[in-house]
């Protein structure tokens, strides 16, 4: 496993392990999926993460493929994860009883967010700095424009957070 070392994919560790992670707690709470699934689930779902995000990782430019990187339920199952659940006998159904309904996970560079529900908040679960600084601060981000419901916000309204 040492070809691996000099792939990109190395560099997906950290947030791969913090996605994975999060969704593997989501139905460790439930109670219904036993740890050994679990860890076959996280297996699973990891390797998947790391296949689809191979040529979508860019660390010079943390939100290019945003969207292709985001994890979606949104009264429709997201492929990866039904797949990842398929591996430990979980059906559709019972993935549906067990995750939210609404939830959006972010998987960028050097950060790792989610949200639940359509106007929940966003919580960031992994954040690094990057080698070189990159500021977030006025970028369109996938999430400030889901955020904002519209394709082009302006800086002024980045935050416009209803509670």
């Amino acid at each position: 496993q040492s070809q691996r070392r000099g792939s990109p994919r190395a560099d997906m560790v950290p947030e791969i392990a913090a996605a994975v992670g999060f969704v593997s707690g989501l139905l460790r709470t439930r109670g219904c999926v036993s740890e050994q699934q679990l860890q076959v689930f996280s297996g699973a779902l990891r390797e998947a993460l790391a296949e689809h995000y191979k040529h979508h990782w860019f660390p010079e430019k943390p939100f290019k493929g945003s969207g292709y990187r985001c994890i979606r339920i949104n009264h429709k199952m997201d492929p990866i994860i039904s797949k990842a659940a398929s591996q430990i006998g979980l059906s559709l159904p019972q993935l549906y009883q067990l995750l939210p309904s609404e939830l959006t996970l972010w998987v960028d560079p050097f950060e790792v967010s989610y949200r639940i529900g359509e106007d929940g908040s966003i919580c960031v679960l992994y954040e690094a700095t990057a080698t070189k600084p990159v500021s977030s601060y006025g970028m369109l981000t996938c999430k400030n424009q889901m955020m904002l419901g519209r394709t082009s916000p302006s800086k002024n309204y980045m935050m416009a957070v209803s509670s």
